[in-house]
């Protein structure tokens, strides 16, 4: 095992983890805690829908589905770890693939040698790719196509994005693609990114960390480690002009998207803008909600967020419209609140407040050992792991002024995208 970083804190407040990585490129995190009868383990994989090909999307969240249909020795994924009273959940994004666990702490090497087995080689048949692409057409239909507003993200992303891959969702662009998957482009997808060079693996809780780097290479080490060859992605061009569409639905009220592009989320000024939709919508003290829903009941409800995403993302806002409102009318009056963020610094009352909501789900997300296993692998593939005890204390080092400032570089009306979601019923 060829370590490359050792890190360890000194303040009991701090998390404290060793990262090494293994010869094969794998690289390994391992927090201990002592405090829990439990081992948590994740393993993240560089693998999400942004590397698909546009003409065949949706093979990353299928992938996700095959992990657990078995590997080179395990007919079946779930029945051993839940024999070993193991648990495990998973989900797909533009991003990665991440797969994560909990176990007794005696039984952790059965957890190892599940995700060591699949790694290797996930066992994909014709039978279990047709079964799972029945179950994910499903899941399309159900989420997406038949739920009120499920097209709208759809719609959203593909008219703010022109090139980049983040046009399309992690469950695929059309139906169509999924039923079209062989595998064929099941294989070169696990060829190209279920690689250890291409994956985080990360322990947290009742193991010692030298018996934890001992058992990860024991089950790990020997796994081929040669670099995957990934679809390049494709930067998107600056936005110069204001986007717009409006679609008609049969959904029972009118609502309002907009989206800006934003920044990657290792870049600073991802903190700011975090900040800032928090000003927007942080709950009913948020000014969206302050204004346009409880003042002037323009909006029975209103959300504002970052996408978060490693690559540059977007800042989305929609709202619900009222019964009896123009909609036309509901844009201007959510343009104007967003536009006094563009004028005036937020007032310090809301600075503070917006701080200590992060700072106290911050503090909230890191006391289980399966969120901070989750939390130590975003910081690391956002760049550095130790984020996780730091990330606070920059937040709170962002002033007014740089809310501001970003605001006016982000939410002008040419970075913007609008999706107008009309009601048939009105």
């Amino acid at each position: 095992m060829l370590s490359v970083q050792v890190w360890r804190s000194t303040s009991s407040e701090m998390i404290g983890f060793e990262k090494k990585v293994l010869e094969n490129g794998l690289k390994v995190i391992v927090h201990e805690d002592r405090q829990t009868p439990l081992v948590a383990m994740n393993v993240v994989y560089n693998a999400g829908s942004k590397y698909e090909n546009e003409g065949l999307t949706g093979i990353a969240h299928l992938m996700e589905h095959l992990m657990f249909a078995g590997s080179m020795n395990i007919p079946d994924y779930d029945t051993p770890l839940q024999m070993a009273g193991g648990d495990n959940n998973a989900y797909t994004n533009n991003d990665v693939a991440d797969f994560y666990l909990t176990i007794p702490a005696e039984n952790i090497e059965t957890a190892l040698w599940l995700e060591s087995d699949r790694m290797i080689k996930p066992k994909v048949t014709r039978r279990s790719l047709e079964i799972q692409k029945k179950v994910v057409s499903e899941e399309f239909s159900q989420r997406y196509l038949n739920q009120p507003y499920g097209d709208a993200m759809h719609l959203l992303r593909k008219e703010a994005y022109i090139v980049h891959p983040y046009r399309w969702p992690a469950i695929g662009m059309e139906l169509s693609h999924i039923d079209r998957i062989e595998l064929n482009d099941i294989s070169d997808f696990i060829r190209r990114h279920y690689t250890p060079s291409n994956a985080i693996l990360t322990l947290a809780g009742n193991i010692e960390t030298p018996m934890a780097f001992d058992l990860v290479d024991k089950w790990f080490g020997d796994i081929n480690g040669l670099p995957g060859n990934k679809n390049p992605v494709m930067p998107e061009p600056v936005q110069q002009k204001a986007r717009r569409i409006s679609v008609e639905r049969d959904v029972p009220s009118c609502m309002i998207y907009k989206a800006w592009h934003a920044c990657a989320r290792n870049e600073d000024d991802f903190r700011v803008l975090d900040l800032m939709t928090d000003i927007l919508s942080g709950g009913e003290s948020g000014r969206l909600y302050e204004i346009l829903v409880r003042e002037k009941k323009i909006f029975s409800e209103i959300n504002a967020y970052l996408t978060g995403d490693l690559e540059p993302g977007l800042i989305v806002c929609y709202g619900k419209v009222m019964d009896g409102i123009v909609l036309e009318k509901a844009e201007e009056e959510l343009q104007a609140v967003i536009r006094r963020l563009t004028v005036n610094e937020p007032r310090e009352n809301e600075m503070e407040k917006v701080k200590n909501r992060f700072e106290s789900t911050t503090r909230m997300s890191n006391i289980s050992v399966l969120s901070k296993v989750l939390n130590l692998s975003g910081y690391e593939l956002a760049g550095d792991a130790n984020l996780i005890n730091r990330e606070t204390e920059r937040y709170f080092e962002i002033t007014s002024g740089q809310v501001l400032k970003t605001a006016r570089e982000y939410l002008m009306d040419e970075n913007c995208t609008t999706l107008l979601y009309r009601s048939a019923n009105r």
